[in-house]
């Protein structure tokens, strides 16, 4: 089993564990399967970025080959994919082909030093609405990119807005080719025939197959790979550099880190789904480095951004794969096809890509978890609609950092809320509760006693972190008080962490009683809140005790209350 944590290629364990030669057969036979679902995906997704067809072939063989070669998963298949469209698209848009290069190096350094700084468990962090709003918002962006192409509109200028892009399709829906809207109604329903006979049936192929077939065949006048991008080279690009300003390259910062954080999510993503299919546990942090130098590799190469593709994934698990072999021969099934077959795919309908992407888009949106996330609570389903409508109308990056602004401070709020901060005059104590355990203990075989807090000492427990959202409600409570006791007890065996916040608000406590010449005595304190008020100086003040639990707490407080010297040094004011 991969170890999470330590920075090995999935495929130098693989071979340190045995390579057989049936595992190279169920390699191969899994590879070819794949390369044959990637080959439409991969120009699907780059006529959708904005690219041509062959960029996102050179991105599948290319990345394709180092997320296997490098990565922490068995079984990741890598190349472009729909997370990518929208930044690509914009990146291209303003900088062109040398911005989407830099950016995607860039991205690729990025993920590179994430990988070996072992950030990889920080993705878990992602609030599932967040990640399910900007991937439902991404489909429809790429849905409504090839409404286009899908009617045969003819008209060049398509503004990169949402909403100004449906007012243009509306004022040019005359210009609609009804052979291009039949093409991809019939590519639609070939590939929903083909899913629902079997799975194994690479669907998307067979329907740009079919359907290029049939536009040949009749010569139909529909726009094509090879009228639209009638130069595209064949085989593996050389090698370039960029050639960007300063302030071009500083410009591409944003665009770079928004790439290796999809690139995070969706690998990480797709390498969990993969676990759970296989009964293995990937590296994560393995994963992003392997992810990183696959983009960088990408993009000296002219590709675009890659990451870990869950569908292509899925297939190579159902197909046999074992290995990442699996997914390097599916990049060496694609350059074959880059050297061989470029002029057949040149009369692929416009139309047809339309429709896979349509399908893909589908598949992205994940209407199920979108329609039940919104019914779960009134702030998850803020969030989900939140980052969905900045994904949509605004930006991507916008919308994960709003979404996940907002969602920590939802979280802040629910926290503070479940926080307790309460007085103890009398309670109800079971045997050994305030013991190091926190293993609850079973009220029907424990003895019980009822404990009465003396004269003159009050007791706080707080339940919860003591954090910056409740850190003034301590204080709250302590000037709420009528009169300040002798003696305060803070309880705080349930306070598992303290911020800043929290040990400047104890502080304010400390300087209270003080001032009202209370003795201070904290019980129960964990690690963590302890080493803080350590650090903070709170151990050397002579007004300030801290002891293992409760019961020491009240021994102490009775044995104080009981001397007459500190009596009358601890008189209140």
């Amino acid at each position: 089993m991969q170890n999470s944590d330590r920075l090995v290629p999935a495929l130098f364990t693989c071979f340190k564990e045995g390579y057989s030669f049936k595992t190279l057969r169920s390699d191969v036979i899994a590879g070819l399967t794949v390369a044959i679902v990637a080959l439409p995906l991969a120009m699907a997704m780059a006529v959708a970025s904005g690219a041509s067809p062959d960029k996102g072939l050179v991105t599948a063989v290319v990345a394709g080959f180092f997320i296997s070669f490098l990565g922490g998963s068995r079984v990741q298949i890598g190349g472009p994919t729909g997370a990518f469209v929208v930044v690509i698209f914009d990146v291209i848009a303003r900088y062109g082909l040398d911005g989407l290069i830099v950016a995607s190096v860039m991205a690729g350094i990025i993920l590179i030093i994430a990988g070996y700084a072992r950030l990889g468990k920080l993705i878990k962090y992602i609030p599932y609405p967040v990640i399910t709003g900007f991937t439902t918002g991404i489909a429809v962006i790429i849905a409504s990119s090839q409404v286009k192409d899908f009617l045969g509109l003819t008209f060049t200028d398509v503004p990169a807005e949402f909403l100004e892009k449906w007012m243009a399709y509306f004022a040019h829906i005359n210009e609609t080719s009804i052979y291009a809207v039949g093409l991809g109604v019939f590519a639609l329903a070939v590939i929903l025939v083909c899913k629902k006979i079997s799975d194994k049936i690479p669907a998307y192929l067979v329907a740009i197959v079919v359907v290029s077939l049939a536009s040949f065949v009749f010569s139909l006048p529909v726009d094509t790979i090879g009228s639209r991008f009638p130069n595209m080279p064949e085989g593996l690009p050389t090698p370039t550099l960029p050639y960007l300003t300063l302030e071009e390259v500083r410009d591409l910062i944003p665009s770079a880190f928004t790439i290796a954080f999809l690139a995070g999510i969706e690998a990480l993503l797709s390498a969990v789904v993969a676990d759970a299919m296989i009964g293995q546990k990937h590296s994560l942090n393995q994963e992003l480095v392997g992810q990183g130098v696959a983009n960088i590799a990408s993009g000296f190469f002219g590709g675009l951004p890659a990451t870990g593709a869950i569908a292509r994934t899925a297939t190579n698990v159902k197909s046999g794969g074992k290995t990442p072999m699996a997914g390097i021969f599916h990049s060496l099934f694609l350059l074959v096809f880059l050297y061989t077959i470029m002029d057949i795919l040149a009369y692929i309908p416009m139309a047809a890509l339309a429709a896979v992407l349509f399908m893909v888009s589908w598949g992205m949106s994940d209407i199920k978890h979108f329609m039940q996330i919104s019914r779960i609570s009134p702030s998850d389903r803020t969030i989900l609609y939140m980052t969905f409508a900045l994904t949509v109308l605004v930006d991507l990056t916008v919308a994960i950092g709003v979404g996940v602004t907002f969602a920590s401070l939802l979280f802040m709020r629910h926290m503070s809320k479940s926080i307790e901060i309460h007085p103890q005059m009398r309670l109800t104590q079971f045997d050994n509760d305030d013991g190091e355990n926190d293993t609850p203990v079973d009220s029907a075989r424990a003895s019980s006693k009822e404990i009465v807090v003396p004269e003159g000492v009050a007791a706080f427990q707080i339940n919860g972190p003591l954090f910056f959202g409740v850190a003034n409600e301590l204080c709250d409570r302590m000037k709420g008080l009528v009169t300040i006791p002798r003696i305060l007890i803070l309880r705080m065996r349930f306070m598992p962490y303290l911020d800043a916040s929290g040990e400047s608000s104890i502080e304010e406590i400390v300087k209270i009683c003080h001032e009202h010449h209370s003795f201070i005595i904290f019980a129960g304190m964990r690690k963590q809140p302890m080493d803080m008020l350590f650090k903070a100086g709170l151990s050397k003040d002579s007004e300030v005790a801290f002891v293992t639990n409760f019961d020491e707490a009240l021994k102490m407080a009775t044995k104080l209350m009981q001397d007459p010297d500190f009596v009358s040094k601890h008189q209140d004011i």
